[in-house]
């Protein structure tokens, strides 16, 4: 079988090489932007001298901060697709849904439905709230490879008389795919069921994620694909009871409506938000998002197929696993069988590689079956997955227990 097409490593508009711009350490591989992302070396910098700025004049900086925060807001919530009025800075995604199942009320007997494709820390919090009212959590098996159509009409069949809300994933975590949330979220509110959109990932690869998404209340990373600083993060809504979301933290605009209540929050270090628009803009001005997008699909398809045939000898189904509803950066592809078969196994051998070869890699567990799910950026190049299959296949193959031949060929 002909090599895998890689595009050609990406450059700066200075020339240099893309993966220069990531402070990344170079003797580890770094295949897994999906989990904490990778902060540009000029957005690090800018970080840095906020951080600095605070230091030398804390009394400058802590009383102004929430007027600082306002106009980062303006300048990140449009990338969205949201206004800067419908949308409030949060550390993460878990903090979004966190607000939002704190401002919730049920009733005992009422129902909140998730999915089998979840996060597993969203439905814990959706579990928490369920516990303090009395209600219960359902999960909604969704099948790897159903359809858009096949999953609108797995939720409408699921809806119950006592279903009030419905907790559903933009792009899934563990399966790397794209769910119509929309049309999930149109068809509920038909019901009088509400709908939280889990957009953890999808900022940076959907473009206007939060405007496409549906649904009450959407939330998403901005510390993922766009580069931010880790602990940034967007929550939207226009729904008519906002005014019940509140912060983690009360603080001196517990007075204001939402979202300014949110601008404030005591002596939290906010430069993750203000560094959030240089990181957003520098991806633009160096590539331009649509590129980006483009270009990351083009880089984990080819590697996501080089991987795969290093496997396809000792597999007996194809290792590739393409789905109805890929994005540009995300796929699957499914390990031996026996690896990876709960989220603990699956988390234990990516620190296991980690450790032992100097891989960074994400695996991930559904249904019982284990998958190396390869997030791609902008700095990742062919020679990161020549790298995987030369140091990472033969400790996968020794712990699935099969014996590998003298040595692995590339394709």
């Amino acid at each position: 079988m002909p090599a895998p097409l890689f595009p050609a490593p990406l450059t700066l508009t200075s020339g240099m090489p893309a993966r220069d711009a990531w402070p990344l350490d170079p003797s580890v591989i770094h295949l897994n932007h999906g989990s904490f992302g990778a902060v540009p070396s000029v957005v690090v910098a800018q970080q840095d001298a906020l951080r600095r700025r605070a230091d030398l004049s804390p009394v400058e900086w802590f009383p102004r901060i929430a007027e600082r925060v306002q106009e980062a807001r303006e300048r990140t919530a449009p990338f969205v697709g949201a206004r800067a009025e419908d949308s409030a800075f949060v550390p993460n995604a878990s903090a979004a849904a966190t607000v939002v199942f704190n401002a919730l009320r049920l009733d005992a007997g009422d129902e909140i439905l998730v999915t089998d494709q979840g996060y597993g820390a969203i439905t814990m919090g959706a579990e928490r709230l369920a516990r303090r009212f009395g209600a219960t959590v359902r999960a909604v098996a969704v099948p790897l490879l159903a359809s858009d159509d096949e999953i609108v009409q797995l939720f409408a069949d699921e809806l119950r008389p006592s279903t009030r809300l419905i907790v559903v994933d933009q792009i899934t975590s563990p399966t790397a795919r794209l769910l119509p949330t929309r049309r999930i979220a149109d068809a509920a509110a038909e019901h009088g069921v509400r709908t939280l959109v889990d957009g953890a990932h999808a900022p940076g690869l959907v473009p206007d994620a939060a405007a496409v998404a549906g649904g009450d209340w959407w939330f998403g990373n901005m510390h993922k694909w766009p580069c931010a600083p880790r602990g940034s993060a967007l929550l939207v809504t226009t729904a008519p009871d906002r005014d019940e979301l509140w912060p983690l933290i009360d603080s001196w605009a517990a007075r204001e409506p939402y979202p300014s209540r949110f601008d404030t929050q005591g002596t939290i270090d906010a430069t993750t938000y203000l560094a959030t628009p240089t990181a957003i803009d520098f991806i633009e001005s160096e590539f331009g998002w649509a590129a980006a997008r483009t270009a990351m699909a083009e880089i984990a398809d080819a590697g996501a197929e080089l991987i795969a045939e290093a496997l396809r000898p000792y597999s007996d189904e194809d290792p590739l696993t393409p789905l109805p509803s890929p994005v540009p950066s995300m796929r699957l592809v499914r390990l031996p069988l026996g690896l990876g078969a709960t989220r603990e196994e699956a988390d234990a051998l990516r620190m296991d590689l980690l450790d032992e070869v100097g891989v960074e890699t994400a695996f991930t567990s559904f249904r019982g079956v284990g998958y190396f799910r390869l997030s791609a950026h902008l700095y990742n190049e062919a020679s990161d997955y020549e790298a995987f299959v030369e140091r990472c296949i033969p400790q996968i193959l020794r712990r699935a227990g099969i014996r590998q031949a003298d040595s692995l060929v590339l394709p």
